[in-house]
């Protein structure tokens, strides 16, 4: 993946949550676990909070971190980049 800039983290944010969607239980996990429910997930897709609030989620949990990784061909790495750049660490 070239080098991480907010634009490509946003995307990467978004596929994440594209992909949870897809899965079984994935959206599901995320809206118990954040508090908030799918009408305010759809409000807020997008937004910086949710986006680092979602990549955080993924980074929480391996078992699903992995396999979307492995979906894009990225690192878990990448992951780790794109929310520090999303949260303006970097």
């Amino acid at each position: 993946m070239p080098s991480m800039n907010p634009e490509r983290a946003e995307v990467l944010a978004l596929e994440g949550l594209g992909w949870l969607a897809g899965q079984d239980d994935g959206i599901q996990r995320f809206l118990t676990q954040s508090g908030i429910d799918a009408e305010t997930l759809r409000d807020a897709a997008g937004s910086p909070g949710m986006n680092v609030a979602l990549l955080d989620f993924l980074l929480g949990h391996e078992d699903l971190l992995l396999p979307f990784c492995e979906s894009l061909a990225i690192l878990a790495k990448d992951v780790h980049m794109a929310r520090h750049v999303l949260s303006g660490e970097i």
